[in-house]
């Protein structure tokens, strides 16, 4: 539930950003920030929230996080400004952060015949949650208005706080883990310099120089992260375990396949929600059915993490990867050659949503067994930053490419074309790194089989 509810209060922002513009009286490139704030915050907090949370402190960091996320939704709800509206946004980033340190608690605390499908589920719920959030929110907005959404969001993550004090066990590990400070400032720096021009690029202009002065230099206090954590004996994160044979394949997976499903889901929503135009592109539905297009998308990333678990316990690991990063590459190029009726969009979804779960279920259940214990919540808070930096710059790459290339029908489909080129290099990595496994650590392999009966 931590993982979904996560998701869900992280996505409560698109759908409303209109919404948001009128009851602040604010343009819409500031109600941006409502979807900008809680990204960062995401993508900043969670290799510091997994760092912290490998030690015996990490269900009072659950906690805390949880805490944090449920007063962000109290500021939201009854900010007067938008100034504090946004602040409390950025506070429920951290509802994503914390859904490394949930997969975590499965491997320490499940029975080995139900972690691996534990950990799967976990992992496709963060995005399956996601897709729920954007129906949810619209529908809430649409029904009570704006304050109702987030009414919504509190209750939830009260009720998970609830289950978490009630259910999370206290870590075995006695010692508290070492959190590299300076290293972390680093990185945190770095991303949000980062992040920053792939979010408001269009609004700033992509050949501004304040898109590109500070993109570049987010690279290179990132290039300087490397080299400290590199040198360190206590790193953040530890390089030389990201990038060993098991990991690689995953992590690269990560970023790639980030890139692809928010460019697929943002396009979606362009597609249903804009026009008719004059060439006859765009469905032009109400707000409520934007978010409804997802439904499929969601509930369909969590069968096709059931079937990935059945694909493999016959076939072998090697192609689960791939496998995903097809059935999504078939999803982007129909959306973009098909985009003419309400049914193929959600046809596509629905195949999305199923690449999703191939996808999303397995990195981490194949990452988990070449991470020492104590290094899984840092590890897979690692794969969680390159996802959340590729879903960024999917849900800007997408419309920005589109914009560029003209709009309409022909620009739809284009940037979306370019865009199925991230599946295409996915799948490639995913099959080149899994040779170097079975030839390195054969003794690694998993098999992510069906659960048995209870």
């Amino acid at each position: 539930m931590l993982t979904t509810v996560g998701a869900v209060v992280g996505s409560l922002g698109t759908p409303l950003i209109p919404s948001i513009a009128t009851l602040f009286d604010v343009p819409l490139t500031a109600a941006q920030w409502s979807l900008t704030a809680p990204l960062l915050t995401s993508t900043v907090s969670t290799p510091i929230l997994g760092r912290i949370g490998a030690g015996r402190f990490r269900r009072r960091t659950l906690l805390a996080g949880l805490g944090t996320v449920v007063t962000g939704l109290v500021l939201s709800l009854c900010a007067p400004a938008f100034s504090l509206f946004v602040t409390g946004r950025a506070m429920q980033g951290l509802g994503l952060a914390l859904i490394p340190l949930a997969m975590a608690v499965a491997r320490d605390e499940m029975a080995p015949e139900r972690r691996t499908s534990t950990i799967a589920l976990l992992s496709v719920t963060g995005i399956a949650g996601a897709g729920l959030g954007f129906p949810l929110s619209s529908a809430m907005a649409e029904l009570g208005g704006l304050r109702a959404a987030y009414g919504l969001g509190l209750a939830l993550v009260a009720g998970t706080t609830v289950l978490t004090l009630w259910f999370v066990p206290r870590s075995s590990v006695d010692r508290a883990a070492r959190v590299d400070w300076t290293g972390g400032a680093m990185l945190s720096v770095g991303l949000v310099a980062v992040l920053l021009p792939l979010t408001q690029g269009a609004h700033w202009g992509w050949s501004s120089p304040w898109t590109w002065g500070l993109g570049s230099g987010g690279v290179v206090m990132l290039a300087v992260w490397v080299l400290w954590s590199r040198a360190t004996s206590h790193p953040l994160i530890d390089l030389s375990l990201a990038a060993r044979p098991g990991l690689a394949g995953p992590n690269s997976v990560s970023l790639f396949a980030g890139v692809g499903t928010y460019a697929l889901m943002t396009m979606s929503i362009v597609a249903v929600g804009t026009g008719p135009d004059a060439d006859g592109f765009g469905l032009g539905l109400p707000t409520v059915v934007n978010g409804l297009v997802l439904i499929p998308y969601s509930v369909l990333s969590v069968l096709g993490s059931r079937a990935a678990r059945l694909a493999s316990a016959r076939w072998g690991t090697r192609m689960l990867l791939p496998t995903g990063c097809g059935f999504s590459l078939i999803a982007t190029v129909g959306l973009a050659v098909f985009p003419h009726g309400l049914w193929q969009v959600l046809l596509w979804m629905a195949l999305g949503g199923l690449g999703s779960g191939f996808t999303f279920a397995s990195i981490p259940v194949l990452m988990v067994p070449h991470v020492p214990g104590t290094e899984t919540g840092s590890a897979l808070a690692f794969s969680m930053v390159l996802r959340s930096l590729g879903m960024t710059a999917g849900s800007a790459l997408g419309v920005a490419l589109m914009v560029i290339l003209g709009g309409g029908a022909e620009g739809f489909r284009t940037s979306l074309l370019i865009v199925s080129s991230a599946w295409v290099v996915g799948a490639l990595c995913a099959l080149t790194f899994s040779g170097r496994v079975r030839a390195h650590a054969p003794s690694d392999a998993l098999v992510l089989r069906p659960d048995p009966p209870a």
